[in-house]
């Protein structure tokens, strides 16, 4: 079990860096297609729409990021913030979804509520 905890913990770290790089990716582009219009407004629309985007990404990759650290520490904390998290990934269809059915059956065994419990 302690091997599906570690698992789990480096996958909602990279998963978290992944979402993180892929919001400065977007508003990178957003940003450089306003830049490239050559219109004032479009650069205030796509800057604002890729400003946006970027605070989604960091409101939704940064726990899961936090929630591997934990993880990865045996926190009981960290065990409940994954679970929480587990169920908003369900609704990501289909990677998602995998992802909150590994996290919810490896925090929710018996044996990983003892790991947590130390």
């Amino acid at each position: 079990m302690q091997t599906n905890i570690k698992v789990l913990g480096w996958l909602h770290i990279v998963l978290g860096i992944l979402g993180l790089l892929i919001g400065c990716f977007v508003i990178a582009i957003l940003m450089s297609a306003g830049l490239f219009s050559g219109e004032r407004t479009a650069m205030v629309v796509l800057t604002i729409a890729g400003t946006f985007g970027a605070a989604m990404t960091l409101i939704f990759s940064a726990p899961g990021i936090v929630a591997g650290i934990g993880l990865l520490q045996y926190r009981s904390w960290a065990r409940v913030l994954a679970l929480i998290l587990a169920f908003f990934n369900l609704l990501v269809v289909p990677h998602g979804t995998v992802f909150g059915v590994y996290t919810l059956i490896s925090l929710l065994n018996t044996e990983a509520a003892a790991l947590f419990n130390k």
